[in-house]
């Protein structure tokens, strides 16, 4: 039967065309997204500015988040242990985890190390506001910058300048030019300008100090955020890794070798990979349920349109078995060259949407698209299993049936269901049920998209498979309207759609699959931004916020901003994340606890709190503020003490000192704002939020602290850059959701050709009879709106179940968030989709002369 199948592809191989789109596209971007993941994992950072150094030791990123309260562990036994580590979930911290300084020595001391440098970073603005990056002198060695003019620092207050910065802040050797770093403004003295390597583009450009002024900038004695290892000649560097690896075993320490090094220098880069590892792995998953359910319908159409074929097959003595054979045999071979070309194709479109993200700031530019052999493996394997379990299916009825059967079905179309697709549509329905009270019940802000998007696909597969019920019913309700449209066009249109459900069916499915898909993933992300937006301005009590190009504020800048008149409260602001060590916090966030901090004296007035109990104005030192729901699930009050491990890893004993009072989803735990700047990578307060009399100059304030390189910001400015930052994750999702609804699209038209196309012998005979082509025309115009409407209306109701439960879990109300004319776009497009794959194959049928056509078998 191989021979057959292989002769019925070269001759007949338009009939197969779509089934094969469908497949070399599924390949394609099931590839893709698993190369997205592929580059996550294995986070491939060429060094920039540490490029000289053979091998990069930096402190250990990764946390292992409690998994259960000590009470509840074994107090031995090798059983809880296994069972321990099983449950251990890490996390990347997001502050900057330093070392000591003293690990420089000890990895000197390591036979093959020429030098160990500890290397030091903190943000730097030059002149009026040039963003740089300060080091101290001794790290220029490992790009290595060359002095290009003038001398290296020789005495505090020397600075040496990147070439290319020094040009665009307009200062040379020996100029003067003010620096803000650490929370200060200075002037210091150019003594030198470098340049890197073969003139190199480096990241952000560097300002060297000499190691006396980095340590009054950063006041982090005793600390380097990494150490830059120079291999001696001849050393190979993933040996000296091991080396340097095995001397700091157990120290906190993660050496880093080949294009490993600029994880040290792009700290987000961690977390950029763990945020495209998740993106990757749920849109990936997503896009293979769509797969599956796109090849495994249009394959089946493919089959079920061969029906006449199949019944003189069995007709002639061909035995159920060869006939399922020369099916299987078909798929396999179109299966296999469409899965071929498709993981040929991914790695671009991988590639593409890799650098669609970059450029959004989702990752580190730096970050090098990496796509092996595995992504390809995956999305062959999953065309080659979709072909195969749908032929099978798509086999099984015609296999089956006796030939006088199946002579009669290929005339005429039964609607036959089964016993498995009804059960198998009550699970569905029994999952989108399920989804939906989750999402509403359990789910809180943002964490409810994790639930709503399967939903729909589960709404629409479970109405997928009993498709050919429900378009029945439908056809016979919507006949009334349709045949008033355009008789007789209309009443023959009507009565085509009842004769051949089962081809109107598979023609609604992928209608419907991508009204409801498209519908619910834009407007979760419509109504996830309106409500990001409306949260923000509803917790925004400040009427000004002041910032540092720098990336810090000096400890002495918030008394200068109460002096200014108008100013009515202020406070730091700090933000970060932590985790609660003891007692054991069960209901930890996947990703740690928000953590605010801010002043005792300006924080009721600037931040939207309420204080259950307790005084805000306590928290001063080592004390914290909790929402009085997680300390009452802490069994903590005002008094107590918590255990905190925060963002640097670093542990401390904190007081509680206030219970405040917080919505679902907008629990958060407060600090003193120095305490939780002291464990940033910026060090520093990074904002301090003002309140203000309405009758406030915000002019005065920004001159009165104009000299401090500080910036002051309004109300209005803080929410349009709130917004901007919402929109541009809403965008991420945007470009993946708009892959799937472009595949989803493209089995619509691929769908609507294959039905049509497969009618040239029916229109021929229609215009033997007296019909003119613009008679077809409307007929098979009618029809595409019938299956259209069909198709809208299941997909809108599908999306619907799915996004009423999501806005009432994220907004409160049922109505979903957006504009009305994005639905409308949804309906116009899926419409415009369905009759222009319906026209253009019939004006090409249209082209044949009559005679010929009637008489073509195909």
């Amino acid at each position: 039967m191989l021979g057959i199948a292989l002769s019925s592809l070269r001759h007949r191989g338009s009939a197969f065309m779509a089934a094969f789109v469908a497949m070399l596209l599924g390949a394609a971007v099931v590839s893709a997204c698993g190369g997205l993941m592929e580059t996550g994992i294995r986070l491939a950072i060429p060094p920039d500015r540490l490029a000289a150094a053979s091998v990069v030791v930096t402190g250990d990123q990764s946390y292992e988040i409690p998994q259960a309260a000590p009470a509840a562990k074994s107090a031995g036994g090798e059983e809880d242990e296994e069972e321990e580590e099983e449950e251990s979930e890490w996390v990347t911290l997001p502050e900057r985890v330093r070392l000591d300084a003293g690990v420089a020595d000890k990895i000197a001391a390591v036979p093959g190390v020429a030098r160990a440098i500890g290397d030091v970073s903190f943000p730097a603005a030059v002149a009026d506001g040039l963003r740089a990056t300060g080091h101290g002198w001794g790290s220029a060695e490992l790009t290595p910058y060359t002095v290009s003019s003038g001398t290296p620092p020789t005495r505090p207050g020397d600075v040496v300048l990147d070439a290319g910065l020094a040009a665009e802040a307009s200062v040379g050797t020996g100029d003067q030019v003010r620096i803000s770093a650490g929370g200060t403004t200075g002037t210091y003295r150019v003594s030198g300008l470098v340049t890197p390597p073969d003139d190199r583009e480096v990241a952000e450009a560097p300002v060297f100090f000499l190691s006396a002024d980095v340590q009054n900038l950063t006041g982090r004695g005793g600390k380097v955020d990494a150490v830059g290892v120079l291999a001696a000649a001849g050393v190979d560097a993933e040996e000296l890794g091991e080396r340097v690896r095995t001397a700091l075993a157990g120290q906190g320490a993660v050496v880093l070798t080949g294009d490993e090094r600029g994880r040290a220098e792009f700290l987000e880069s961690a977390v950029s990979s763990e945020s495209l590892i998740t993106l990757a792995g749920v849109f990936g998953g997503l896009l293979i349920i769509v797969v599956i359910f796109v090849v495994a319908s249009t394959l089946g159409l493919s089959v079920h349109q061969r029906q006449r074929e199949m019944a003189l097959l069995r007709a002639i003595g061909t035995t159920p078995g060869q006939v399922r054979r020369l099916v299987l045999g078909e798929a396999m071979v179109m299966a296999v060259f469409a899965a071929a070309l498709g993981s040929v194709l991914g790695p671009y479109l991988g590639g593409w949407l890799f650098d669609r993200l970059a450029g959004a700031g989702m990752v580190p530019e730096k970050v090098v698209f990496h796509q092996g052999w595995i992504p390809a493996l995956i999305a062959v394997s999953v065309s080659l299993v979709t072909s195969f379990a749908a032929a099978l299916v798509a086999a099984r009825r015609a296999a089956l049936a006796k030939p006088t059967e199946a002579l009669a079905d290929a005339a005429l179309e039964p609607v036959k269901i089964g016993w498995f697709r009804p059960v198998l549509a009550v699970i569905c329905f029994a999952g989108g049920i399920a989804l939906a009270m989750v999402t509403m019940l359990v789910m809180e802000g943002p964490q409810a998209a994790a639930t709503a998007g399967p939903a729909v696909l589960l709404w629409a597969i479970a109405l997928a498979l009993l498709s050919p019920v429900i378009t029945k019913g439908m056809v016979a309700v919507l006949s009334g309207p349709f045949r008033r449209i355009s008789a007789p066009s209309g009443e023959l249109a009507v009565t085509n759609a009842r004769t051949r459900i089962v081809r109107v069916a598979a023609a609604v499915t992928p209608i419907m699959l991508a009204t409801g898909v498209a519908t619910a993933n834009l407007y979760v992300q419509t109504t996830q931004v309106a409500a990001g937006e409306r949260a923000f301005v509803e917790s925004l009590r400040a009427d000004a916020v002041v910032t540092s190009p720098s990336g810090g504020l000096a400890p002495g800048l918030l008394d200068r901003v109460r002096a200014v008149p108008g100013v009515t409260a202020a406070s730091e602001f700090v933000t970060s994340t932590g985790f609660v060590e003891s007692p054991y916090d069960a209901g930890t966030p996947e990703d740690g606890w928000q953590l605010r901090g801010a002043t005792a004296e300006g924080a009721a007035q600037t931040m939207a709190m309420t204080v259950a109990s307790g005084a805000i104005t306590d928290l001063r030192g080592d004390t914290v503020a909790l929402t009085a729901e997680h300390a009452r699930r802490l069994s903590r009050k005002v008094g107590d003490t918590i255990t905190m491990r925060l963002g640097d890893r670093s542990r401390v004993d904190l007081r509680i000192v206030a219970l405040l009072s917080a919505g679902p989803g907008a629990e958060t735990v407060v600090l003193p704002a120095r305490l939780l700047a002291a464990h940033t990578t910026a060090g520093l307060p990074t904002q301090i939020l003002v309140r203000t009399t309405p009758d406030a100059d915000l002019d005065r304030l920004s001159e009165a602290i104009g000299g401090l390189g500080a910036q002051v910001s309004g109300r209005d400015a803080l929410i349009a850059a709130h917004g901007e930052q919402e929109q541009t994750q809403a965008w991420v999702n945007y470009l993946l959701v708009g892959m799937i609804i472009v595949y989803t699209a493209i089995s619509v038209v691929n769908t609507q050709v294959m039905t049509t196309t497969q009618r040239r012998r029916e229109f021929g005979l229609q215009r033997l009879t007296g019909a003119t082509p613009r008679q077809v025309m409307e007929m098979t115009g009618v029809e595409a709106a019938l299956v259209a409407v069909i198709g809208i209306v299941l997909g809108t109701f599908a999306s619907l179940v799915s996004l009423v439960p999501f806005s009432i879990a994220v907004s409160g109300t049922p109505v979903p968030s957006g504009p009305v004319w994005i639905y409308l776009a949804v309906v116009l497009i899926a419409t415009l989709l369905t009759l222009g794959a319906t026209w253009l194959p019939t004006w090409l049928a249209m082209r044949v002369r009559p005679a010929e056509a009637a008489v073509a078998a195909y």
